[in-house]
């Protein structure tokens, strides 16, 4: 009579390694299943269900399976009923589906209103939060404000943050906190209760906490509960489930903590260290084989993210051949890059099993220009509009719709505020008043508008750099009004009063005159413009099997291809600024060029220019070490990985970098391998302040010593 596990080899050709096995059959009591990428857990957590229904008699009504998204319950749920297909269906949903179902029933015959969603009707979040906004800092909100101030208040409720201490958060803008209180307030005491996606879950966990029947009902609803992706669950999914589970504990929680990369939506990496903590009986499994990629990627990205201190000690391996090195290049520009990039695509018969990856979106819109243009079909993983609607891009198609109709003086007064006429509040408002005329609207703001003696000359100035405009390339108009109009000025005041990063706000002006550089005239660049947004728009539609995928880091998580191309690895990117100033930050963004790494079956780059990323630099210091061959068995020690650096290319070492801490002293003055020569200001036991021409920066000597990433200066 052949076993459960024999049948399925039979049937489907599943074939469970021993690890694997021993998941599947530990049904009873907690269970932290830490599985590497590409180790099988979603066929082993398929398995388990079939395996509690059939070998142990369990009741599929009575399993609960808790997914991070709905696209992962649907997959899920197909893939159970393909390997059983004679078993009833199982619970998989979200864990904010199961949170509704909690809050509907705590909520009975009390009205509420969701204001997120397509049940909303009229009431809507964003909305209120831009009304909000525009009373506490009297002007209008960005997008990119409005997402990062949702962001926050996520961010806030899913960290259980108690409301007594909202008010000393550090938001990402000044008044965002008094925002968030505002916002929490209106919400409670309208007429009928709003509530948003993120209170599902802070409402379900109250009701959990306070409603006694509610909580029985729950608690006996299942008998076994298992939660998927858990490293990107926050504190208050965590306590949910902790309740849910406190009768029976029959849990098993599959993770990965050297995949948590959400740790700014609140996700709790730290509570799977604390798993022990939390379930004293809990066993603890490790899923290490990978099952997915060449060995050489394997061993690398293994090694590689062990520099991670904060983590589960795991040793992902493979018995996959070594494969084809690590290619490794790095450009002196980012159009060498893009050049590069282009000449392997052409050289690929197809598409399909090729993937171009990146941290940020904005790395995408020069590269989806080009493929456009050459008609390389693509689909983007994560299409983001809100470039084309940014408001720099704005920004710069009304100076030039206004150099080219000189005469909408309101088109002017859209961008005064932007250029170096250092325009106040009433002069604005008066500006606003003026209506397009037959003269120059620079003319009739002269007339109509109280000016000083030193803005009359500005705006003569203006006059004629808007009048040159008229005949520019776009590219050149674009040099133009940053530099003669002001704009760059702008950028840089606006940055440091809001808290914005420069270098996004500037990049963003660095794609539109890359994009600007091959066309004629404005109106060109214009019309190019909403080209690029309709082919994003059409670029996330269903993926076909002749497209390239582009996306970034995060949205990859759980896809593989064949071939993967790492792009933009610059410092400043991946790892960002703000990433080497703080240890956790660093850990994330290794976290994130892991995932980045472990897409990729049998082809790896790893692309950058400008500063290298100190990431790309430790891969290849891994590769400079040559120790035994890459394909190995579990008890096999780690191996190097030899990592092909292109002829002619030459990475700088840092031989100098300073090693002792003893030498970081104030007054010392060092080379900064991302922000040049400065000098220390201030020390502590474990963080230095250095002066950089008219910025102080904070470090961790740590990170400083471990990255090498100073040096002496005289």
């Amino acid at each position: 009579m052949t076993n459960f596990f024999q049948r399925k080899q039979q049937e489907f050709g599943v074939n469970l390694n021993k690890i694997q096995r021993k998941a599947v059959e530990r049904t009873e009591g907690p269970l932290l299943l830490l599985a590497c990428p590409g180790s099988g857990k979603t066929t082993t957590m398929i398995m388990r269900i079939g395996y509690l229904i059939e070998e142990k008699g369990a009741d599929p009504a009575r399993i609960k399976a808790i997914t991070f998204s709905r696209a992962s319950a649907k997959d899920m749920a197909e893939r159970f009923k393909k390997f059983f297909p004679d078993l009833p269906p199982v619970d998989f949903s979200t864990i904010h589906s199961l949170a509704f179902r909690i809050v509907r029933e705590y909520f009975a015959g009390s009205p509420y209103l969701m204001i997120e969603g397509s049940a909303n009707k009229g009431m809507n979040k964003r909305q209120l939060l831009k009304e909000m906004y525009q009373t506490e800092m009297d002007e209008p909100i960005t997008e990119d404000q409005l997402e990062e101030l949702m962001s926050f208040i996520s961010f806030v409720k899913n960290k259980m943050l108690p409301k007594e201490k909202w008010r000393k958060l550090k938001g990402p803008f000044e008044g965002a906190p008094e925002i968030l209180r505002t916002y929490e307030a209106f919400k409670e005491n309208y007429d009928t209760r709003l509530v948003d996606f993120d209170d599902m879950l802070t409402l379900a966990n109250e009701a959990l906490e306070r409603n006694g029947k509610l909580l029985v009902k729950y608690q006996g609803e299942w008998d076994y509960i298992l939660t998927d992706e858990s490293q990107d669950t926050s504190l208050v999914q965590h306590a949910i489930v902790e309740k849910l589970t406190a009768r029976h504990r029959n849990l098993c929680v599959v993770a990965d903590d050297d995949q948590s990369i959400y740790t700014w939506r609140a996700a709790e990496p730290a509570y799977l260290l604390q798993f022990k903590t939390v379930y004293p009986d809990a066993y603890i499994m490790k899923m290490e084989r990978n099952y997915r990629s060449a060995g050489m990627i394997v061993d690398t990205a293994n090694r590689f993210i062990k520099a991670n201190k904060k983590r589960h000690d795991k040793n992902m391996f493979t018995e996959r051949e070594a494969g084809e090195p690590i290619v490794i290049r790095r450009f002196s520009s980012e159009e060498g890059q893009l050049q590069y990039l282009l000449k392997e695509l052409k050289k690929a018969d197809h598409y399909g099993d090729t993937a171009i990856l990146y941290r940020n979106n904005s790395s995408s819109t020069l590269l989806m220009s080009e493929l456009n243009r050459l008609g390389i079909p693509f689909y983007m993983k994560d299409a983001d509009n809100r470039f084309f609607s940014h408001w720099i891009v704005e920004d710069m198609l009304n100076f030039m719709r206004f150099s080219l109709k000189p005469e909408r003086a309101d088109i002017y007064s859209k961008i005064a505020a932007k250029t170096n006429a250092y325009w106040n509040a009433g002069q604005l408002k008066a500006m606003n008043r003026v209506k397009p005329g037959a003269r120059h609207g620079l003319d009739e703001i002269t007339r109509s508008v109280t000016m000083k003696d030193y803005q009359l000359k500005i705006v003569e100035q203006q006059k004629k750099w808007f009048d040159s405009m008229r005949d520019m390339k776009p590219s050149k108009a674009i040099k133009t009004i940053r530099k003669e109009l002001g704009y760059d000025q702008m950028l840089t005041s606006r940055a440091e009063k809001f808290g914005m990063r420069l270098n996004y706000l500037t990049g963003i002006l660095s794609t539109l005159e890359q994009i600007a550089a091959p066309l004629p005239t404005m109106t060109d660049f214009a019309k190019r413009l909403k080209e690029l947004e309709e082919a994003t728009q059409d670029a996330k539609h269903e993926k076909t099997d002749d497209m390239l995928t582009l996306s970034t880091f995060h949205s990859a998580k759980g896809l593989e291809f064949e071939r993967v191309y790492m792009i933009d690895l610059n410092q400043g990117v991946i790892p960002a600024e703000e990433d080497t100033e703080n240890p956790d930050l660093l850990e994330e963004a290794r976290r994130l060029y892991y995932v980045g790494m472990t897409r990729a079956k049998t082809h790896l780059e790893l692309l950058g220019f400008d500063g290298e990323s100190q990431f790309t630099a430790e891969v290849r210091e891994l590769a400079e070490r040559k120790e035994a061959p890459a394909a190995r068995r579990r008890e096999t020690a780690a191996a190097a990985v030899p990592a092909a650096v292109p002829a002619g290319v030459k990475i700088p070492r840092n031989p100098n970098a300073i090693r002792d801490a003893e030498m970081l002293k104030e007054g010392t003055h060092i080379r900064h391998r991302v922000f040049g020569p400065g000098e220390i200001t201030e020390r502590t036991a474990d963080r230095i302040w250095v002066q950089f021409g008219k910025q102080l920066k904070e470090f961790s000597i740590e990170i400083c010593l471990s990255h090498k990433l100073l040096e002496k200066a005289e």
